[in-house]
């Protein structure tokens, strides 16, 4: 065993640790690349000093050895076993003989060890294979995107090394390391769908302001009645530009951790009535009632403000889709939490829908939906709300019978 062995364990230790415990995915990529560059040094020194090959590399170190570094050996064992990042060695021949239990939960998680299987027991995954050959045939891989689709779809990104010279013929041995990307392609999947939607929302109005502008530049201002239509479309789609940005800075906000909850006893009823006088009007305009069920005395542990907002965006939502007379009620029931319901009377909402329906962007009538007026984001922003609350929001419906949304907070 190389004297300075202990050296270079500590040092593969130490960058494991500080790629585990950094947040940013690819300042964490950089440390664990350089791990596996130490890691290497160190296989490398394991193989040559040894002459078993389907032992655990982690088991190879000689217990029989000095004390110091017996230590060195546990404390990189429970490195090993403690790092989210699947490790996987083969020898020439294609035999796993090392694994930690994050490889061992990639491809077989019932086994308590990965010991003398080939890599096609383990994967039918051609990038895998082709990898690890490349990296016996002495090439170093990286940035291998492997897919597993089991139960939850997941995406790593695989960097395989080779390990030491075999006379020339290749290498002895292959070191792959899987690092989980998955929250990170969620993540990238979730930003582009939301520039895509902004773009599009945006382009709706924009489109429509430029067209009418023109159209008055082009000779309509000389005719009032045609201009006032005219200009009443124009500021109808600046409304909602700026409605639209205004819930995209609000829910950014909120996404970021950036909104502060101040929680206080709040008089439900009144603050109820505040919220259907404001929109007594638009309700009036549709033909729907809206009808205030809160007790007088009822009390709710919340932010006001923000639960004006949750219940402004829901029973605008009920305005918007009752059936005309219809009636738009809210409601309070009290037990272990606080339920807030908000009930309409109109056409409901196919089952498919209501999974996705607090989802950014998402309309069960798109067409309907922006005719009124709607961004596509309060329900989203009252579901992130609610949960700041360390509540949440719900949503039970029939079709022909209406829908009802029911925020659920902690009892006051």
């Amino acid at each position: 065993m190389p004297k300075r062995l202990p050296i270079l364990v500590g040092a593969c230790i130490v960058l494991t640790a500080l790629a585990l415990i950094i947040p940013s995915f690819s300042v964490r990529l950089v440390f664990g690349s350089l791990m596996l560059l130490t890691a290497l040094v160190w296989f490398v020194a394991v193989f040559t000093s040894r002459k078993s090959s389907d032992t655990s590399a982690i088991e190879r170190f000689d217990k029989s050895q000095s004390p110091e570094n017996l230590e060195v050996s546990s404390l990189l064992e429970a490195t090993l076993s403690g790092m989210r990042e699947g490790l996987l060695v083969v020898n020439k021949d294609m035999q796993v003989v090392a694994s930690n239990p994050a490889a061992r939960k990639l491809f077989y998680p019932s086994v308590p060890a990965l010991k003398s299987q080939r890599l096609t027991e383990l994967t039918r995954n051609p990038a895998i294979y082709s990898a690890f050959l490349d990296g016996l045939r002495g090439k170093e891989r990286s940035g291998v995107k492997v897919e597993t689709h089991g139960p939850e779809r997941q995406v790593f990104d695989l960097r395989v090394v080779p390990i030491g010279s075999a006379n020339g013929n290749g290498a002895r041995g292959a070191l792959g390391v899987f690092f989980d990307i998955t929250r990170t392609e969620r993540l990238e999947v979730v930003r582009q769908e939301f520039l895509s939607n902004v773009s599009h929302e945006l382009r709706t109005p924009l489109t429509a302001i430029i067209a009418f502008v023109e159209t008055l530049e082009n000779g309509a201002m000389e005719d009032p009645e045609s201009s006032q239509r005219f200009l009443s479309i124009i500021r109808k789609n600046a409304s909602r530009m700026h409605g639209l940005i205004d819930d995209i800075l609000e829910l950014t906000a909120i996404e970021g951790g950036n909104v502060q909850l101040k929680a206080a006893p709040v008089e439900l009823h009144m603050l109820v009535e505040d919220v259907c006088a404001s929109l007594a009007a638009k309700a009036s305009a549709q033909n729907v009632t809206l009808e205030n069920n809160v007790r007088p005395d009822a009390m709710v542990l919340a932010d006001e403000r923000r639960l004006e907002q949750m219940l402004t965006n829901l029973i605008d939502n009920g305005i918007k889709f009752s059936r005309d007379g219809g009636t738009v009620m809210i409601s309070h029931e009290g037990g272990t939490r606080d339920r807030i319901l908000v009930q309409d009377n109109g056409d409901g909402i196919p089952a498919q829908h209501l999974e996705r329906l607090f989802e950014r962007f998402y309309r069960v009538d798109r067409a309907r939906s922006r005719d009124m007026g709607g961004t596509g984001l309060g329900l989203a922003i009252v579901k992130h709300l609610a949960l700041l609350h360390g509540g949440e929001v719900t949503v039970t419906s029939d079709l022909g019978k209406g829908t009802t949304f029911t925020i659920h907070l902690p009892s006051s």
